[in-house]
């Protein structure tokens, strides 16, 4: 899923040899992580032990790091600028429905002119300056990933947003340290939460910067209710999630729901968006099924996710690194996001998954620090 700087994010080149950028020297990827990533997980889910899970937690940022260093130009090939899921009406554009996705988010976290408001866990801002836009908010995006920090800044720049969206490399489990506490009117995150250790530590951390009174909106992945730890294809669907996706624990629902309310917010809404019985697959262009295209435009990225369209890819991304020219590990990377795409789509099918458990919750304006 991947761009070079020319490619836009509504019409991202389908050439094996445009999937990654050159090597340019100053390259912050870590390559040992790159290398690495697999090696956080056993391959089998009945091998996948509660060690394995608490290794990943204690050691989150290498498993993120390692994941999105690799990942992050494969998804803009196949994702464009904006790294989430979406809902989808009948014959609505792809990026259209992601904008509306992203817009949506705004509107319920109440984001108004002029707040000041953070991005957790922003990949390489695609949401940030569509809001901004949207919004004419002042927003800071925050990643723990260098690689996609400066892409992001560099998109922006591109944008003529840099006055108004600005990035910074931080922890998203640290985050009071970083801005001090009370410093946000509104803070969201799509979709890279689910990256924390614990939801309890960066909701908390979360908590702790928004001023009295202000909103976090949310879209969580998480196992829906339907999910039995105890069924072993159930747990298989959880692992491939979690491998595929840079992930070290799928955590259900309940738990995102109680870690808010743990932490002193006040849930104001809850929903999870994809169960609102469309008649669109939030999933259909991770299918392959060139049938569910929405428009004609669409078929490039639902072909992308061919058998075709994923061996070119693979063999692309294989000869690349073979030649030097992408961080060793980058093709293990991409391989895994096969396993990402079927384990998607199968916790859909079973109502297993959920992308966008949508939260909005608000910080007691009695609180104070």
């Amino acid at each position: 899923m991947v761009n070079a700087p020319e490619i836009k994010a509504n019409g991202a080149s389908s050439s094996s040899s445009a999937l990654i950028e050159q090597p340019k020297k100053g390259d912050v990827r870590n390559r040992a992580g790159i290398a690495s990533y697999t090696a956080h997980w056993d391959k089998s889910s009945s091998k996948d032990t509660v060690e394995h899970t608490e290794a990943r937690k204690d050691h989150y940022t290498d498993v993120v790091n390692g994941y999105y260093d690799g990942a992050t130009e494969l998804y803009e090939y196949g994702w464009g600028e904006s790294f989430h899921f979406c809902r989808y009406y009948p014959g609505e554009p792809f990026y259209q429905a992601i904008a509306r996705h992203e817009h949506y988010l705004a509107h319920n976290t109440g984001i108004k002119p002029g707040m000041r408001v953070l991005d957790v866990g922003c990949g390489v801002g695609g949401p940030a300056r569509e809001i901004a836009r949207f919004t004419d908010a002042n927003i800071t995006g925050l990643n723990n990933n260098e690689f996609q920090v400066l892409r992001a800044r560099k998109y922006t720049a591109k944008a003529g947003l840099s006055k108004q969206v600005q990035f910074v490399k931080g922890d998203f489990m640290a985050l009071k340290e970083q801005f001090g506490a009370n410093s946000f009117d509104a803070v969201y995150a799509i979709e890279a939460t689910c990256h924390a250790p614990t939801w309890e530590g960066v909701y908390g951390q979360i908590f702790e910067v928004l001023k009295p009174g202000g909103t976090f909106g949310v879209y969580e992945w998480c196992m829906t209710d339907s999910f039995d730890q105890s069924n072993p294809k159930h747990k298989e669907v959880q692992h491939g999630i979690e491998l595929g996706n840079g992930i070290p624990e799928m955590r259900p629902i309940a738990a995102a729901r109680k870690a808010l309310e743990a932490v002193g917010f006040e849930i104001v809404h809850e929903e999870d968006l994809a169960n609102r019985g469309d008649k669109v697959d939030w999933w259909y262009s991770l299918s392959g099924d060139l049938r569910k295209a929405q428009t004609w435009w669409d078929l490039a990225t639902v072909w992308r996710m061919t058998t075709l369209g994923r061996n070119l890819t693979g063999y692309g991304v294989w000869a690349l690194e073979k030649a030097g020219l992408v961080p060793k590990g980058t093709w293990d990377v991409q391989e895994t996001l096969k396993i990402a795409a079927d384990s998607l789509v199968a916790g859909a099918k079973l109502d297993l998954f959920t992308p966008m458990m949508h939260f909005v919750a608000r910080k007691p304006e009695s609180s104070s620090e």
